[in-house]
């Protein structure tokens, strides 16, 4: 790739991100394989910054996100009682929102590659592409109530735009794993393949997506995100708020005792 000192070639290095451009096709890859690429915010800022910067590149023609190893990302890492990962779970919750909005206000194709589990925030990110292709092996998870929290990064807004209120509704009280199989037919997901034949199905979509029309796709992304996402930012803000104060209880202590000793926990709505 060619250097110069504006957009994706400024961009730092970020640890646990791949950050790669080739014919055309940006490639982001969460790379933190031995932890299911859990989130921190300095992967969810980069790549929020790739995101930004691809924008307004005109190398950039089509985007793919997708992770190394057993899983496509396991979302916010579980750690104390107050961080998560090992970092402030405020900074992840605002760079994951960051992460979503530059994916979706992107005016290119982006494609997500989902093996393994989308859990969590990683839900909102898989979501927030335009195509969502998975392996037979993959599912969906929103477990935030099982630890007292509530889905955050878009969740309430994506998943709902995608299978209705009462699917959405099962899928964050209940925090039950949805194959991807399923995903699919509820229409949360656009394609579900063999596991061995993912990569090639990905290249093909892909291929046939750089040689469409950018301007066309670049309007019709706006247009269908603006019938279906108008309330985005005002979702982002009420998860925002009422995150905060979950973050805050006492059943989150709870919920993260009882989910590393491997027990029910028992709230106490406090």
């Amino acid at each position: 790739m060619a250097r110069s000192h504006s957009g994706l070639d400024a961009l730092s290095p970020v640890e646990g991100l791949t950050v790669e451009l080739s014919g055309g096709v940006l490639s982001l890859t969460l790379n933190r394989p031995e932890s299911l690429n859990s989130l921190t915010p300095k992967v969810l800022g980069g790549l929020a910054d790739a995101a930004e910067a691809a924008a307004t590149d005109p190398r950039v023609k089509v985007v793919r996100l997708g992770g190394v190893g057993r899983g496509f990302s396991s979302g916010a890492g579980i750690g104390n009682e107050s961080k998560f990962d090992g970092h402030e779970p405020m900074d992840t919750l605002i760079q994951g929102n960051r992460a979503v909005k530059a994916l979706i206000d992107l005016p290119r194709p982006v494609v997500a590659v989902v093996h393994g589990p989308a859990a969590g925030i990683g839900v909102s990110l898989a979501l927030a592409c335009d195509l969502v292709l998975a392996a037979e092996d993959a599912y969906f998870l929103l477990a935030f109530t099982k630890i007292g929290l509530m889905p955050d990064g878009g969740a309430s807004a994506l998943v709902a735009a995608s299978i209705g209120r009462a699917r959405a509704m099962k899928m964050a009280l209940l925090a039950e794993r949805l194959p991807a199989t399923e995903a699919a037919e509820h229409g949360l997901i656009s394609a579900v393949y063999p596991a061995d034949a993912l990569a090639e199905e990905t290249t093909a979509v892909i291929d046939r997506l750089l040689a469409g029309p950018a301007v066309a796709y670049a309007k019709t992304k706006h247009a269908i995100n603006g019938a279906t996402l108008a309330r985005l930012d005002a979702t982002l803000a009420n998860e925002v708020a009422g995150q905060a104060l979950l973050l805050r209880a006492h059943d989150l202590r709870e919920g993260i005792d009882a989910f590393r000793e491997r027990r029910a926990p028992k709230f106490t709505d406090v």
